[in-house]
């Protein structure tokens, strides 16, 4: 591609830009509201009792454990 051709591409391309840009400037945005402010966390406690025999059917079925503990493989996808 020679000289002249870039220069047309680059000057085509700059009014385009130009273009876009005073596009944008007419676009009114709303600023976003925050309604409620970020939650999702639970007060430390003593939690609820739970049921045992679920408990026990849960460490039947585990492949690995050790006690009161289920041993669980990470990223093994």
């Amino acid at each position: 591609m020679n000289e002249k051709k870039q220069e047309e591409i680059k000057k085509e391309a700059r009014i385009i830009l130009d273009r876009f840009s005073k596009t944008l400037e007419g676009v009114n945005l709303k600023e976003k509201e925050f309604k409620k402010p970020a939650g999702g966390y639970r007060e430390e406690g003593k939690g609820k009792e739970c049921d045992e025999s679920f408990r026990k059917t849960m460490f039947e079925n585990a492949p690995d454990k050790n006690d009161d503990f289920i041993i669980a493989e990470k990223k093994s996808w």
